[in-house]
């Protein structure tokens, strides 16, 4: 996904541009799925941009350079296609937290200090930023975007394992593992997201954001599970 900013049509896209076919003439399942990606990028752009209300399928079919039925034979409504896009970034998360984690240390309380550090860092992405204002605002209003609940959440049962693994190798005091789960996450990732969809602006600044985890990281071992400060 691209960061917010000015939104153009694709480079080379437009409503007569080709696409790959098949053998039979129909569009190829690669261009199909090229598509679908580019639908997908111009209405994050456009919803970071502009928000949910002002952004319509007719703007997006227009900066993806396809025709507004071709995007509605896709999403039926402007409330899918954002749905689309939010379990496709959702998605795209876990793919890049899985890799990280796949390539991080092996014990289990320093893999929940990455996988934390690694997610309070996607969250602060501009338009991880703005998508998610968008989301809340959505999840408020009738027919608008329900929140996943937690238990059900991927993220979330992610963080929930590499707590019940640190508390099997001792690293963490025994106790309900979603509920601690869930404080971490609050404490290390919610929080500033929070904060800067408010407007605040604070953790735009790296060295602050890093700042803010080893604090949030510590206090967590320290206080909430007693388990000694050690970083």
């Amino acid at each position: 996904m691209k960061n917010p900013g000015t939104v153009e049509p694709a480079a080379g896209t437009g409503s007569s541009s080709v696409v790959g076919k098949s053998k039979g003439g129909r569009p190829s399942r690669e261009a199909q799925a090229a598509l679908n990606r580019r639908i997908l990028e111009s209405a994050a752009e456009l919803f970071a941009v502009q928000g949910f209300a002002a952004t319509t399928m007719e703007q997006v079919a227009s900066v993806c350079g396809a025709g507004k039925d071709t995007i509605y034979r896709r999403y039926s409504s402007k409330s899918a296609l954002f749905k689309a896009l939010m379990e496709g970034l959702q998605a795209e998360v876990l793919s890049e937290l899985d890799a990280q984690m796949d390539a991080g240390p092996r014990d289990a309380r320093d893999r929940l200090k990455r996988f934390a550090r690694a997610l309070l860092s996607i969250n602060l992405r501009p338009q991880m930023i703005a998508l998610n204002r968008v989301a809340l605002g959505e999840a408020v209003t009738l027919g608008g975007v329900k929140p996943t609940s937690t238990i059900e959440d991927p993220i979330m049962k992610r963080f929930a394992l590499l707590v019940k693994q640190a508390q099997a190798e001792g690293a963490l005091k025994r106790g309900a593992t979603l509920f601690i789960a869930e404080q971490l996450l609050y404490a290390t990732s919610i929080r500033p997201l929070i904060s800067e969809m408010l407007g605040e602006g604070r953790f735009s600044d790296p060295a602050e954001q890093e700042r803010y985890f080893s604090q949030a990281w510590k206090l967590f071992l320290e206080g909430a599970l007693g388990a000694g400060g050690q970083a």
